[in-house]
């Protein structure tokens, strides 16, 4: 039966088995949004229990998804996937207090220190604002690296979920509004990054190239991209929070 019909089908009926088979078709979208997740920090969880997780967000938008209003499925899903993963991972609270409190302070550094300048800090920067050496500094956002991104997932899936309406796997009037001056928010705040920053978010976020294949573009290291990678999550992450608080 093509996807359509079942669709169709699991409408009316809500039929387990029709159900099931819906999960079998969609399932390569928990493989995918946990593969991008275990890339980022699978060195702190493992890959079956991120699709364990992913799973259960996979059947909560089949079940919440109304395929009559004509919204393309595959979009809404990786939302609930991701967000069904982020929520486990927070549940089990499986970062370090210390990891946290260095992603605040690293935070609140940048957010104070590029407010007061108009414009993005310098690792020298920063690192006199933490008093800290740029070693040590380059230390501190290596450890962070993590926390960092699974926070700016949380942060944007907080976000959009205001935005969806909770049993149609779509969103409201004001909703759609509050949608596009988040994504405009982000392009302009992406846009202001530091080149290599920038040039890495594009290749991660919209290329989908992995660390080490920008690695290999860039012509740096593996660690570098992650830092990089970090250092701008940091600083898209404290500007969507000052303006959405």
């Amino acid at each position: 039966m093509e996807i359509n019909n079942l669709w169709e089908s699991y409408s009316r009926s809500k039929d387990q088995k029709i159900r099931e088979q819906l999960i079998t078709n969609y399932i390569y979208l928990v493989k995918y949004v946990a593969g991008r997740l275990f890339a980022s920090y699978g060195s702190n969880v493992e890959f079956d229990d991120l699709m364990s997780y992913g799973v259960f967000g996979l059947i909560d938008a089949i079940d919440k998804f109304d395929y009559s209003r004509g919204i393309k499925f595959d979009t809404y899903a990786q939302l609930r996937i991701r967000g069904a993963i982020i929520d486990q991972l927070r549940e089990i609270d499986w970062l370090p207090r210390s990891v946290r409190q260095k992603a605040k302070e690293l935070e609140r550094a940048y957010t104070e220190l590029e407010n007061e300048l108009g414009r993005s800090a310098s690792d020298e920067e920063i690192a006199d604002k933490l008093g800290v050496s740029l070693d040590d500094f380059q230390k501190k956002i290596q450890n962070v690296s993590t926390f960092t991104i699974v926070s700016l997932d949380d942060l944007l899936e907080q976000k959009r979920e205001q935005f969806v309406e909770p049993d149609s796997g779509t969103e409201g009037p004001e909703g759609a509004i509050e949608s596009i001056e988040l994504k405009n928010i982000l392009i302009d705040t992406i846009n202001s990054l530091p080149e290599k920053e920038k040039t890495i978010i594009t290749l991660y976020y919209y290329e989908e190239l992995t660390y080490k294949e920008i690695g290999k573009v860039l012509g740096i290291s593996e660690s570098r991209v992650s830092q990089l990678h970090t250092k701008a999550i940091i600083r898209l992450k404290s500007k969507v929070a000052t303006i959405f608080n």
